[in-house]
């Protein structure tokens, strides 16, 4: 499954993952600095919740050129299916 994004929903997620990169420079920053093991895990916390919806915006994105693709060129349905619960599952 290639990553074929309309250029609005590739935007959407390079702002995500860049700002994802900032928040994981910060972190490392913070630790480096001494700060407080509850800010850094509040900043942690954070960055992951930014990687998993960039995760679930590229793959929304693939579901939506699957099935398209699939409705032209008539794909297996099922296998379809697997190959997509299997990206969601390594986002959990």
């Amino acid at each position: 499954m290639e990553l074929e994004m309309a250029a609005d929903e590739l935007k959407s997620v390079l702002n995500r993952l860049r700002r994802a990169q900032g928040q994981i420079a910060g972190i490392i920053k913070m630790i480096e600095d001494g700060r407080d093991c509850e800010d850094v895990i509040t900043q942690l916390a954070a960055v992951s919740r930014a990687l998993d919806r960039a995760g679930f915006a590229i793959i929304a994105t693939g579901l939506q050129h699957c099935m398209a693709d699939r409705e032209q060129t008539g794909g297996d349905r099922e296998q379809m299916r697997a190959r997509l619960e299997k990206l969601f599952l390594s986002l959990a």
